[in-house]
Order: C-alpha cells, then structure tokens, then sequence
C-alpha cells in the first residue's frame, strides 16, 4: 500500500512539474510579443512609416493607460464568466489569435500617400493598432496571472511555477533584439528594414501564438480559486486612501518609473550612442549598425541582474524588504552618476565613450536591476498582512490589484516618456536611416565605411549622444534614488513582521474556536468573544491535564 501510495504522489508531482513548464512557456509566449513590440514598434512607426517619435509616443501613452481601464473591464468578465473548460484557460485562447493578428499588423508597414489625408490616416491607423494591441495584450496577461495559483498548491509550487515563468519571461523580453540581428545576418543586410521587421514579427509572433495555445490545450487548472478577479475603482482609492504602505509601493513605482526607461528606448539608444557600428567582420558576420546593433547595448546588465534575480530570495532573507530597497536604489544611482560622469567629460574618440566601455557600465548597473520585479511582490504579501494586523480586515484582492495598476503606470511613463525625450533631443530614426545609407552601393552593401560613419556623425552629434546618455543611464540612477527615499518611510521591517505574525496566528486560532465551539461563549455567560477563547483554551489545557 504504502509502495502504491509513493508512486501516486510521484505521478502527480511529475504532473505538477509538467504543468508548471507548460503556464511558464505560456507566459514565454505571450512576452515575445511584448518585448517585440515594447522594443521596435515606435522605431518602425517611425523608420518606416515617417510617423513623427514625439506623436507616436503620446499615443503609446493615452494606449497605455487605455489598457489600465481594460484590467477593470477584463477582471470583471473574467469574473463573471463560466465555462466548462476553466475560469482563466478560455481567456489564453481568446486573447491568443487577437495578440498575434495585432502584432503583425504593428509592423504590416501599409503606405499612405504623402498629403495631409494621408498623414491623417497614417496616424489614425498608428492609435488603432497601437489601442487593440495595448487591449490585447491586456486580455493575455491578466489570466496568464491570475492562473499562477491555479497551476501549484502550495506557496512552494507556485514560488518555483513563477521563478520559471520569471527566467523565461525575461529570455522572451530580451529575444527580439537578438533575433532581430540575425535575420538581418540571413538577409544580408547591414540594417533593420520593413522586410526584417516583417519576418521577425511573423516568427516570434508565430512561436508566441503556438505557445499560448500550449497552454490553453494542455496545461490544467488543477486548483480552484475563490478570489474574485473584479475591483472597481472606488475600491482601489478607498484602499490607498486609509494604507499608507500600499501607498509607498505606488509611489516607488511612480518615481522608479525610470528604472526600466532603457528597455524602452533601447533601439533608439543604440543608434545614437552605438553611432558606428559594431564591426563583426572578424567573425564573418559583417558591420552591424543601427537599430541591429540593438542587442548590444543591455547584453552584460541583462547578465548581471540574472545574478541578482537568482539571488533575491537569500539576499531578502537577510538584509530585510526596506534594507535591500534602499541599498539597491543607492548603489544604482551611485553607478548612474559616475557613469554619466565618466562618460561626458571624456573625448569623443576615447575609450570611455566606447560600446565596451558602456558594457562595463551596464554590467555594474544591472545588479541594481534585479530586486524591482522581486520586493514590490513580497512587500504587497507583507502589507496584505499588516494592513488585517491593524485594522482588522483583509482586502489582498484590492491591493493586488493596486500592485498591478502601479507596475502598469510605471511602464506607460517608461515607454513614453522614454521615447518623448529621445524625440525631444532632435532624434528621428526616418533621418538616421536617412544618413545612414551613405557609403552603401545600390545592393546595400558597404563599399565606404568612412563616408558613413561622417555622414552618420554629422546627425548623431557628441552633443546628442551626451543628451541620449543622460536618458538611457543617468535618469533610471535618479529615478532608483527617488523610490528609494520613499522607502526610509515603510515601516515593516522584520520585528514588526514578527510581531503580527504571532499576533494573527493568535487572532485567526482564537476565530477558529469561536467558529467550532461558538456555544462556549453562552455557555460560561461571557460577553466578550476573546474572553470565551481564554475559558476554552483553560479547559482545554484542563482536560489534557
């Protein structure tokens, strides 16, 4: 029997891991749409279509807080919704044909004539695909959240279900810039035109929408969740009004908005601040420049913050939720500042104002990077706590919710705000493209590498690139500063922990009494319920005794 009963509970662990794996390559999926379209679309909007930078970031923004009222609306249908076939799994299949479709659309590249009409219609067709791929997105990721809980049982399963989906996730953010580079390889082009866009779009949208239907057709929501998914408004603001601490996480995304502002404008950072290229001819691979060479310039912070994302949970255990906050949020502006520093007041031609200079820099940034997806989740499981330790009640749907809705007002000011100020310092990329072509024969091959390089410096001035350097790595260390002086506020730290912990483990025991043994309290004629706990306890120890 017992033999039996080991090989059970190995099948259904092998079940469990399998499962896992499959939500995990979902999330992967849906991300590489994300981090295509977070990474290229405004660089294509803009290249390919001569939409105006500053324009098609004002419409990326009004898009993204678009899907913020989209959360609402999808929460409560999902809410409402009752299907045979689970309460999230319907909501991937639904959102996986949409996301696919729109992402293609983002870089169909269709021509409108260059007259006014034109340009109207150019922009109205921009905030239309821009809305639904922003809403689309939306309707993918709030059940591809939601179901974590569903596919793991205990806090253990679902911690390792989401480290895997977080590792994949971030593989998936980062792929595009990589991908991208290689089809210009295949396609031998030394740039990123319509054509590269349009292949890349197709495969990594193809591998996202296969990997989403993966996890609607065989993954399983082994676990049922009672938590309603639907929060109004009203029920947000109530919380954040009487919450000082959920308070501190919104405001730490708020003002750490720009913490995430290179991955936003990565593209655009590589053409200014990479304005020569990287010469690969060594390795057989040619002269990349551009938008190509987009992959370089957050390779070695993308390693080092895999450092710290593998070691959060060691790292958090002994420096304490407000430690590491603050701590990070020095040493990465400290790293920000003497990097700008370094990089400004050196000559144009020297070493530190080199791509391996910027690698050095990056690698050091990076370990700043690593707790900012990591401690605001740990400290809105803390506060969902505190906040029952202090008054009683227990609202985690709504300060969930509130942790969703700060992540996702941080990134639209990321995005966009990213994208206004590189606009706003004189970069086009329909001009750079433009300037670039110089030293380039009919075929598009490089026959003057000279001529461009001139002719790309007489755009990409050294004044331009210490503006974009000032955007790219000085403001994420100010922002890293800001949320971190928010931080000196919060007061959880580990005594407190302690203290409501015991004192709730006593609460909830004592509410359990009262629900099994609620005639104790009549019986012994006592009034106050906490009283009636004291006398059962007292007679309980009575009896063993």
């Amino acid at each position: 029997m017992t033999d039996v009963t080991e090989i059970q509970q190995k099948q259904k662990k092998k079940a469990l891991t399998g499962n896992m794996w499959i939500y995990a390559l979902g999330v992967m999926g849906i991300n590489f749409a994300i981090g295509l379209v977070n990474s290229y679309q405004a660089e294509f909007f803009n290249k390919i279509l001569h939409a105006d930078l500053i324009a098609v970031a004002i419409i990326i923004l009004v898009a993204k807080f678009v899907s913020i009222f989209a959360d609402f609306i999808i929460g409560n249908l999902i809410d409402r919704a009752n299907f045979k076939s689970g309460k999230m799994r319907p909501w991937i299949l639904f959102s996986a044909f949409p996301l696919f479709v729109f992402t293609m659309f983002s870089f169909a590249g269709f021509r409108f004539p260059d007259t006014a009409g034109g340009r109207v219609g150019m922009y109205f067709y921009i905030t239309v695909i821009i809305i639904l791929w922003n809403v689309s997105m939306t309707m993918a990721d709030i059940p591809s959240q939601g179901m974590l809980k569903m596919v793991a049982g205990t806090p253990d399963d679902i911690n390792n279900a989401a480290g895997v989906a977080n590792t994949l996730k971030s593989i998936s953010l980062a792929c595009s810039g990589v991908f991208i580079t290689i089809v210009c390889m295949l396609t031998g082009s030394g740039d990123v035109g319509w054509k590269e866009y349009l292949i890349t779009s197709a495969v990594l949208a193809g591998i996202g929408l296969a990997l989403q239907l993966l996890m609607y057709f065989k993954g399983k929501e082994e676990y049922k969740v009672n938590v309603s998914s639907a929060m109004s408004f009203k029920e947000m603001f109530r919380e954040l009004k009487g919450n000082r601490m959920i308070q501190i996480v919104l405001f730490t995304y708020l003002l750490g908005f720009g913490r995430n502002i290179g991955l936003s404008i990565a593209v655009q950072a590589s053409c200014i601040l990479i304005r020569d290229g990287i010469d690969l001819t060594a390795l057989g691979l040619g002269y990349m420049s551009g938008d190509a060479c987009s992959w370089a310039i957050g390779i070695t912070s993308a390693a080092s913050s895999m450092v710290t994302i593998v070691l959060n949970p060691m790292i958090n255990k002994k420096l304490g939720e407000k430690k590491y906050f603050i701590i990070a949020g020095f040493y990465g502006f400290a790293v920000c500042l003497i990097g700008y520093l370094v990089y400004i007041f050196s000559p144009e031609t020297s070493f530190a104002r080199s791509i391996w200079a910027i690698f050095i820099y990056q690698f050091f940034l990076g370990f700043a990077y690593g707790p900012n997806g990591y401690l605001p989740m740990v400290m809105t499981s803390d506060i969902v706590d505190y906040q029952e330790w202090k008054t009683g009640k227990r609202t985690e749907g709504t300060q969930f919710a509130i942790l969703s809705m700060s992540n996702k007002l941080s990134n639209a000011l990321s995005v966009s705000l990213g994208l206004l100020l590189i606009g706003a310092i004189g970069y086009q990329a329909d001009k750079y493209a433009e300037v670039a072509k110089v030293g380039y024969d009919a075929a598009g091959k490089l026959v003057d590498r000279a001529a461009n390089i001139e002719s790309i410096h007489g755009y990409v001035t050294a004044g331009m690139q210490n503006k974009a350097w000032a955007i790219y790595f000085l403001l994420p260390g100010l922002c890293m500063l800001a949320s971190s002086l928010i931080m000196f506020f919060y007061k959880i730290d580990d005594k407190t922990k302690k203290q409501m912990r015991e004192e709730l483990a006593l609460r909830h025991a004592g509410n359990a009494v009262l629900s099994s043994d609620g005639a104790d309290a009549a019986v012994f004629g006592v009034e106050n319920p906490v009283d009636a706990v004291g006398i059962a306890e007292a007679g309980t120890e009575e009896n063993n005794g």
